[in-house]
């Protein structure tokens, strides 16, 4: 699985307003891993999110995943008033 993470990264990196990204791992459960994305646009992410090359390396991911690969987009919450 680590290949295609960094094919992830390497690849996100390439496109329009990718900021950053982090791959997380649970320390309890090594099977649970979470890819955090920084852009700078919802419409970036979402461009990224729908890309060819995108669904095409999670494809690839499927065999040796436990379950279906999932994407959601967080916005920014203000914690002062």
């Amino acid at each position: 699985m680590q290949p295609i993470l960094l094919r992830l990264r390497s690849d996100a990196m390439q496109y329009p307003g990718f900021v950053s990204a982090e791959n997380l791992i649970n320390r309890r459960d090594v099977s649970i891993v979470i890819i955090i994305s920084t852009w700078e646009k919802v419409e970036d992410w979402e461009m990224w999110e729908n890309s060819e090359l995108r669904l095409k390396l999670l494809r690839e991911a499927e065999p040796v995943l436990e379950d279906k690969t999932r994407a959601a987009s967080y916005g920014i919450m203000p914690t002062q008033g």
